[in-house]
């Protein structure tokens, strides 16, 4: 079973149809990576995913059930979404926002509780922000607040996480740490990852398959050593590249073609 599928997906805003007759499934137990220009849709697709905007047709399940049909407490016991750019409250402390995260679990009968504490504990040391947890969210680096945003998405304890560009807004070392995070929660506990990203280096290190997407429809799909080719490339994107080996992961690596100073004469003459 798929942790996600779409069957003859329609969406959009108004009068703007952004997908018409998707079908797309997301595997259980892996990190997709969605990928595409500015404006493709990417976002708009993740939140149709987790029930944020009505489909104008068709249908997504969650675990093989129709989202649909699920109470917003049900689908958040199993889904969360962390969007771009979230903000918090001013004076908002990192524990304050973390135990929000457990709002899918309260109710009148049910408080609380030890299992509630455990989650957001075990959520604050995996993030590495135990010693933060006292510390306003607006008082954090970049990269500590980014964490702090994904803690309060594991205290959820989901076991699908959508991630609309994570990366966003980061410098290099803080979007390695972010995504070399989001990496562990799937190869140490199994979880599914969903996550738009703009680098397609990063896109394909860190993913198992990659959803390419333009005009309204997946252009390509699978994993990345498969789909990642200069015509991928020059179709989804409209720019010329060459797609190399990464010394380091062996994955697809993109050298984007263009001006720039170069110590190899001849070469980027011969590129443009």
């Amino acid at each position: 079973m798929n942790a996600l599928d779409t069957h003859d997906l329609s969406i959009g805003y108004g009068n703007q149809s952004i997908f018409e007759d998707l079908s797309l499934s997301i595997e259980k137990g892996k990190v997709t990576a969605l990928i595409g220009p500015n404006g493709c849709g990417k976002s708009t697709l993740l939140r149709a995913m987790a029930r944020l905007l009505k489909p104008r047709s068709g249908e997504v399940l969650l675990d093989g059930r129709s989202i649909a049909q699920l109470s917003t407490k049900d689908v958040a016991k199993q889904l969360a979404l962390l969007p771009q750019g979230p903000s918090a409250p001013d004076g908002l402390t990192v524990l304050q926002l973390v135990k929000q995260g457990r709002y899918p679990y309260q109710s009148w009968l049910a408080q609380w509780s030890k299992e509630d504490e455990r989650a957001v504990h075990d959520a604050l040391k995996t993030t590495g922000l135990a010693d933060l947890a006292e510390r306003p969210v607006d008082a954090l680096s970049g990269g500590q607040r980014q964490r702090a945003w994904i803690a309060m998405v594991l205290a959820q304890k989901t076991d699908t996480i959508l991630l609309d560009e994570p990366t966003t807004y980061l410098d290099l070392t803080h979007q390695i740490e972010t995504l070399d995070l989001l990496y562990s929660l799937n190869e140490q506990e199994g979880r599914t990852i969903v996550m738009v990203l703009h680098d397609i280096n990063l896109a394909c290190r860190y993913a198992h398959r990659i959803v390419a997407v333009r005009d309204r429809k997946v252009w390509a799909e699978g994993p990345p050593e498969n789909i990642v080719t200069q015509e991928m490339i020059e179709s989804v994107f409209g720019m010329k590249a060459n797609i190399v080996r990464d010394p380091l992961y062996g994955t697809p690596m993109c050298v984007p073609w263009g001006k720039g100073r170069s110590l190899l004469p001849g070469k980027v003459e011969a590129a443009i």
